[in-house]
């Protein structure tokens, strides 16, 4: 089972690093004031795929967080039982 995993990761890996290759070409994007960057495609899908994937788990945060604390409070509520150390 784990080389069928590491099998299905290589091939990932050559999948994503042969569309980097064919989608190499410059790209500009432009901004307001007439601020542009002028970069590979591949960079800028990269780019906006690191910022989504930072907003996602950005946003999941609090969430996570908010259970932690009321996980931590039920514990303590818990007659017999001491909380982790």
């Amino acid at each position: 089972m784990k080389y069928l995993a590491w099998l299905l990761r290589l091939l990932l890996f050559l999948v994503l690093l042969g569309f980097a290759v064919k989608n190499s070409g410059l790209v500009t994007l432009r901004f307001f004031f007439d601020a542009a960057w002028q970069l590979p495609l591949v960079a800028i899908l990269l780019l906006f795929f690191a910022a989504g994937a930072l907003a996602g788990l950005s946003a999941a945060l609090g969430a996570w967080l908010r259970l932690r604390r009321e996980l931590a409070r039920l514990r303590q509520g818990l007659p017999g039982r001491s909380p982790p150390q």
